[in-house]
């Protein structure tokens, strides 16, 4: 008897006409479960879909969105370091010619505007996207020129230029200042440095490379590397940590050189370990981020088209 009345309970219910606003909830849900699960799925098979879409040339161009997202977002990177007053020093001690960069980034609409950060003393922190890349590399280029450094005077630079540092890209290629570029070199204290860290900018700078060349930063002959040297000498006065100076270095080298850095993470997709997850100061050593070791990685994912040029030239 009481099963009998419990049925018709059930039958009851199910029977009850259910209100519009319920329906319309319960398939809002439904749907939105629906993409979570699709979401997740997704993400689950991303490792196994790079290498099948890596051997399909009618899928690079999708393999390449996939990678490219992952390594140089469109809504780009957020360093750690503050503009301060980096950049009014930079115009001050003339290691930059404010009309002449205004001149260079006329045409790009996020170097313009960054122009800001040039007369002000801001609170801002620092970033970098694909629209800003050249602004970064050229203004910590000039950073990493004109601060008075250890390791400009005292180290590679000096070694190998065999008393004439003006030799090199880093120094004979720029013409953004306001001054010649031998009165700019090493000549201004706009980060100064106790000896523990100026150590500490030398331990981390000779641990990161670049893809143009087979040196590491603290041998900055080129651009990027004088760049990396300024970024580096900045964090450390602002006290960032070595585990995100290098998170942050690898980030610039990125948007700096996106096709090398896309391919390094297809590389290490082949090995089912996510861009995210990978040891940044591991990315950035001679095995992987010289240009030798960049060349390895290319053979070894036999290059991924799509992504566009290689990156910025070492020239202003």
């Amino acid at each position: 008897m009481k099963k009998r009345l419990a049925r018709v309970k059930y039958r009851k219910v199910l029977l009850k006409t259910v209100p519009l606003w319920f329906a319309i909830l319960l398939t809002i849900e439904s749907s939105v479960m629906v993409g979570l699960t699709e979401y997740y799925f997704m993400k689950k098979n991303f490792n196994k879909s790079v290498l099948e879409l890596s051997k399909t040339t009618g899928s690079s161009e999708e393999l390449v969105q996939l990678l490219k997202q992952e390594v140089i977002p469109q809504k780009g990177y957020v360093l750690a370091v503050k503009w301060n007053d980096v950049g009014k020093l930079l115009l001050s001690t003339g290691a930059i010619d404010k009309k002449a960069f205004e001149e260079l980034f006329i045409d790009e609409p996020v170097g313009a505007k960054h122009m800001w950060h040039l007369e002000n003393n801001s609170k801002d922190q620092m970033m970098i996207s694909e629209g800003g890349s050249r602004f970064m590399v050229n203004t910590l280029w000039a950073l990493g020129l004109v601060n008075k450094s250890k390791i400009l005077d005292e180290g590679s630079m000096q070694k190998y230029g065999e008393g004439d540092v003006m030799s090199f890209a880093s120094t004979g290629g720029w013409n953004l200042g306001t001054r010649p570029t031998e009165e700019l070199y090493s000549s201004s204290k706009i980060i100064e440095l106790s000896e523990k860290q100026e150590e500490l900018v030398r331990k981390i700078a000779v641990s990161v490379y670049r893809p143009c060349c087979g040196n590491h930063t603290e041998f900055p002959d080129c651009n990027h590397g004088m760049a990396a040297l300024g970024y580096i000498q900045l964090a450390v006065k602002q006290g960032v940590s070595e585990k995100r100076i290098y998170q942050d270095l690898l980030a610039l080298n990125s948007f700096w050189f996106p096709q090398n850095y896309v391919e390094l993470a297809a590389y290490f997709q082949k090995q089912n370990i996510d861009w995210k997850n990978v040891d940044p100061k591991l990315a950035l050593s001679s095995e992987y981020s010289s240009a030798d070791g960049m060349q390895k990685v290319r053979e070894s994912v036999q290059s991924i088209p799509g992504i566009g040029p290689q990156g910025g030239g070492c020239s202003a």
